[in-house]
């Protein structure tokens, strides 16, 4: 039998159309042998915890490239909360502050990649942190 894989949602939230990034890292995960379900453009935090819930998945990754990320994180992580889904693990990307870092890993993200951070950085991570038994 083989072993399951783990399943890996990556949203897009909010009105920020720029999505090259998410997919890039969607492909790598893929590629690294992850489930990966990308929710798309311009979703809302409740339309992507309804898609991780629906998929059963392990993570959300979220790109976040429009200065909305502490209020998207926080909702996000809210929202699982309420839905008793606190045991899906949050971690995202994109154009955020050095300093809001250590605020998001406060509130349960457990991984913020800033730019500069490689595609084998964040395959890496998921592999280190969540292996597949």
């Amino acid at each position: 039998m083989a072993a399951s894989r783990i399943r890996i949602v990556v949203g897009k939230p909010g009105l920020d159309g720029h999505d090259r990034g998410a997919k890039i890292v969607a492909r790598a995960l893929r590629d690294a042998g992850h489930e990966v379900i990308y929710t798309g453009l311009h979703q809302t935090p409740e339309q992507i915890v309804e898609t991780a819930i629906q998929e059963d998945a392990d993570l959300i990754g979220l790109s976040v490239l429009s200065g909305a990320h502490m209020t998207l994180f926080r909702t996000l992580v809210d929202l699982l909360a309420q839905r008793d889904a606190s045991d899906i693990v949050v971690f995202g990307g994109g154009i955020i502050p050095d300093e809001d870092i250590p605020v998001l890993e406060e509130m349960g993200v457990a991984k913020v990649f800033t730019p500069g951070a490689t595609t084998t950085d964040i395959t890496g991570w998921v592999s280190e942190h969540f292996a597949v038994v």
